[in-house]
């Protein structure tokens, strides 16, 4: 990927099978496209340069089939384990919480949502015909990345937008360069596991 110049924004595909989104930075540049690859039983997802989708730049996968307690590993083409993201199981049922680590399972990073009832009103408004066409506009959660030592660098939050399908992340504090592309694969890879869930 490219020098992230911040705010990013995510923007999902309508009408389309597959679960895939566009990453901009603040000039409207494209970052990356993300594909969720469909009908896995190991879930994966590849990161290319652009929509047109001329290189594919990282991948993302499951250890395993399906599953609530998975870790998704993040590699280069070059099949160099780059980090992984895991969900902290019973946890995540109240407010989503997810952990980062670096290429030698060592944890740099936690992702917890700001606001657990957002998601709950969100869920339950979101069963009511009519009502659940604007939920996109009313409940937008947020979530932050933070450090070991809780030293918050991202923000991570859904915009008012129909269907919910716009994200912003903004930087909240500087973030070591090294680090740059491991936070943007765990926040890719956790908000098509958010968006899912609802």
């Amino acid at each position: 990927m490219t020098k992230y110049h911040f705010p990013l924004e995510f923007v999902f595909k309508i009408g389309t099978l597959a679960n895939d989104f566009t990453a901009t930075d603040v000039h409207g540049q494209p970052i990356a496209y993300v594909r969720q690859k469909m009908f896995k039983l190991k879930e994966e997802v590849v990161v290319y340069n652009n929509d047109s989708k001329s290189e594919a730049k990282y991948k993302i996968k499951a250890n395993k089939w399906l599953d609530f307690s998975s870790v998704y590993a993040f590699s280069n083409f070059q099949n160099e384990q780059m980090g992984s993201i895991a969900r902290k199981g019973l946890v995540s049922l109240w407010k989503a919480r997810y952990e980062i680590y670096d290429a030698n399972k060592q944890q740099l990073f936690a992702i917890q949502e700001d606001n657990g009832w957002i998601k709950l009103i969100d869920f339950f408004i979101g069963g009511i015909p009519v009502l659940n066409f604007f939920t996109g506009y009313l409940f937008n959660p947020s979530y932050s990345l933070k450090t070991m030592d809780q030293t918050p660098l991202v923000r991570l939050k859904k915009d008012s937008s129909f269907f919910g399908r716009r994200f912003k992340i903004s930087k909240l504090s500087e973030i070591d360069e090294k680090h740059e592309d491991v936070i943007m694969l765990g926040l890719m890879m956790m908000i098509l596991l958010e968006r899912r869930r609802g």
